[in-house]
């Protein structure tokens, strides 16, 4: 299949999304917005512009993670499912088509101080060269709107130049004149004219390195347009009294021709309707996407993905695009549409920054976005409340008529896309983990074994994705992911608890569940390089080792299915020793460690390459004698030597010392390594550790799960404290 050519440089992408910005957001919308709050529009554009951040900070990371046509409908369609992307898909589609339809029918206010022509007819010709441009290519695109848009900016940085000096400050009182709520009000009206922001991530499939020009693209056109939104704004109110504004929807004629006179306004004119044509056009660039991109998903019929196979641009959904266009510029009154459908994208900004949030919390292998959000989660947290009070403030009609986009997307996924789609969302698939390891109480016997293998096992783990069979019956399950630091140090320490039996190492990759599992069932390099390399350490150590590779939708349900196939005893795991962090889920292993039958071993490899003294840690009132064998079987295969610290209190008399010595001593008893017992009073047992660990090779950290609260494995154990601050590397060992 023809893919889209990457042909967009950093100043095209810039233009497009300044372009799609520029438009009727401050050539008809201030005026309006003055009559809610009087010359405080222009805190109303900044407030505005502070609001769309969060989002914009989002959806750049979301871009490199997926830099793929489609934009916010394809980061909510990949973290929240197909449900939740053919509303997203849908909505943005239409929220964009009404509103390049309202610009079209909108610079009809500008051309009518030119000539007297017919409104409508005129759009719709204007409407059918779009269609043209948008088809021959999206470069030509680019390269038209880069000379609109600064032809605009000149413009209004004219207006600037000319009318700052001319503002009067007594039309700059009194400066809220509906109090804070009207300023609010303001905000949330003037929101829409930031809906841009979203063209270029929905172009991201067609940008030349999008890994870099994405974000820099759209912080770039974030900041120039809010910066000429609110100055502009400022000299408008500055020089026009508010109650002249009321009503004015050709502002920027308004002041041309007070500033300059007649030819003045005329000029104004003319870069209006340039500028309302080209917000049109950069409109149809990116709605165009979104059917395009759910065909591609199997949510629209096939025939929407069709490219143009001379200019491999998606025909089908422009013209079907320009033709609702067309149908609403005939028939319909489409501003104050346009406005209640940018309410729905309101919705959907909340929803990306719920999406940033959902793939980091879940750490999906597959994502990995080359720009990262700072300031994370409070950036998202602040977007997902300021988009609320935004909702709220553009008031109940608005949010009615998002909810029946909503409910014309979902009833589109049920009659189609349900029946045509075959994968599910991160949240679908991570989110009932999270519901299983929180609402299913496990018992000791296996009982609710039928449960969790309704809950977690994928049915997809088999022949057709795994590249050989899985031995029945083994001692540890080793599962790599491909950032572990030393593998073959990893399936070292599966073997050492092993006991001799067969080692399983499987190695996973993670992918998008849009994605074919058997179009990754080819040979890797790297795959038979790590198998060459564990092979070795196996002859070395002279241990059986098992190496397959397996691709998954699931890497959590995978690696529980293979536990359960395999029958083993320890499932070892890398780890990076990090407590609770985030907001929510720092990764899969809390739910992991509370439903497999298996003990669990988590090994943080701090890069210590010879394995010769041990040191094990347990509270004072704590002997457990299954750990204890544990490591004695591990210092055997290492022929290292034990030693086991008890950290008491400073104020512990000497008989209690005595007695965890001699209680310590006993559990030591039955072990075939070397062993000696440490005793260190301290206050601070991380301190502690964090200092004795400095003359040793490895920590050993016990973490049975009995009696273990949920929400405290979850979030990340008190124990994980000792792991950050070990100056060694650390193997945390739950015993079932």
């Amino acid at each position: 299949m023809k893919k889209l050519e990457r042909s967009l440089s950093l100043w095209p992408i810039i233009a497009i999304g300044i372009g799609g910005m520029l438009g009727s957001g401050i050539f008809v919308l201030p005026g309006l917005a003055a009559a809610k709050t009087g010359p405080s529009v222009w805190l109303a554009y900044l407030l505005a512009g502070l609001c769309v951040l969060p989002a914009a900070l989002s959806k750049s990371e979301l871009a490199t993670a997926m830099p793929t046509s489609g934009g916010t409908y394809v980061y909510i369609e990949r973290a929240l499912g197909p449900l939740f992307g053919t509303i997203a898909g849908i909505g943005l589609w239409l929220s964009l088509l009404l509103k390049s339809s309202f610009a079209l029918v909108g610079f009809g206010a500008y051309l009518a101080v030119l000539a007297s022509v017919p409104l409508r007819p005129v759009a719709l010709i204007v409407l059918l060269l779009i269609l043209i441009l948008n088809i021959v290519g999206v470069k030509k695109v680019g390269s038209v709107q880069l000379v609109v848009v600064i032809i605009s900016l000149l413009g209004l940085g004219t207006l600037l130049v000319f009318g700052l000096p001319e503002v009067d400050p007594l039309n700059l009182q009194p400066f809220l004149t509906q109090g804070k709520l009207g300023l609010g009000t303001a905000t949330a009206f003037v929101f829409v004219s930031y809906a841009g922001v979203t063209k270029v991530a929905a172009i991201a499939g067609e940008i030349k390195n999008p890994d870099k020009n994405l974000p820099r693209a759209m912080f770039t056109a974030l900041f120039l347009i809010t910066f000429i939104y609110a100055s502009v704004t400022f000299v408008l109110v500055g020089n026009i009294p508010t109650e002249e504004l009321r009503t004015n929807i050709k502002p920027i004629h308004t002041l041309a021709e007070l500033l300059g006179g007649p030819i003045a306004g005329y000029a104004a004119a003319v870069l209006g309707i340039v500028t309302l044509i080209s917000m049109a056009n950069s409109g149809v660039l990116a709605a165009s996407r979104f059917p395009f991109a759910m065909s591609r998903d199997n949510l629209l019929p096939s025939f929407l993905k069709k490219l143009h196979s001379k200019y491999l641009t998606p025909v089908s959904t422009i013209v079907l695009t320009c033709a609702v266009m067309a149908l609403v510029i005939s028939f319909f009154e489409v501003e104050k549409i346009a406005k209640l459908a940018s309410a729905f994208m309101v919705m959907l900004f909340i929803a990306v920054n719920i999406c940033v949030i959902v793939l980091r919390e879940t750490a999906v292998q597959w994502y990995q976005p080359a720009y990262k959000s700072p300031f994370y989660p409070w950036m998202q947290i602040f977007g997902i409340l300021s988009g609320v009070l935004l909702l709220v403030l553009l008031g109940g009609f608005a949010v009615f008529a998002a909810l029946v986009i909503a409910s014309v997307g979902s009833l589109v996924y049920l009659i189609y896309g349900r029946r045509h789609s075959n994968h599910s969302g991160v949240l679908k698939i991570y989110g009932r983990q999270v519901a299983s390891f929180l609402l299913i109480k496990k018992k000791k016997e296996g009982a609710t074994h039928e449960a969790l293998t309704k809950y977690s096992t994928p049915s997809y783990l088999n022949d057709s994705n795994l590249d050989g069979a899985l031995t029945e019956q083994a001692g540890s399950v080793v599962p790599l992911f491909g950032e572990e630091r030393s593998p073959e140090m990893l399936v070292e320490m599966g073997a050492a608890l092993a006991g001799g039996r067969t080692i399983q190492v499987v190695h996973l990759k993670e992918i998008p569940d849009i994605t074919d599992l058997d179009a990754f069932l080819v040979d890797d390099p790297m795959i038979t390089s790590l198998n060459r390399r564990i092979s070795a350490m196996s002859r070395e150590r002279a241990v059986e080792v098992d190496f397959e590779s397996a691709v998954t939708h699931d890497l959590v349900g995978t690696v529980y299915k293979i536990s359960q196939q395999t029958n083993c005893t320890w499932l070892v795991a890398g780890w990076d020793g990090k407590s609770g962090q985030g907001l929510f889920v720092p990764n899969p292993i809390g739910w992991l460690v509370a439903h497999l039958d298996s003990n669990f071993a988590l090994f943080k490899d701090n890069g210590v390459r010879y394995i010769r003294k041990i040191l094990v840690t347990l509270p004072p009132d704590r002997n457990n004698n299954y750990l204890i064998t544990a490591c004695d079987r591990i210092a055997l295969f290492y022929k290292a030597e034990i030693s086991l610290i008890r950290i008491v209190k400073e104020d512990t008399s000497d008989d209690k010392i005595e007695l965890v010595h001699t209680e310590s001593t006993q559990l030591l008893s039955n072990t075939e390594s070397k062993t000696e017992v440490i005793i260190i009073k301290g206050n601070s047992p991380v301190q502690v550790i964090a200092q004795v660990s400095a003359s040793y090779d490895l920590l050993i950290i016990g973490a049975p799960i009995q009696g273990v609260n949920r929400f405290s494995v979850m979030r990340g154990m008190d124990k994980d404290k000792f792991a950050e601050s070990a100056a060694c590397s650390v193997l945390r060992l739950s015993i079932k």
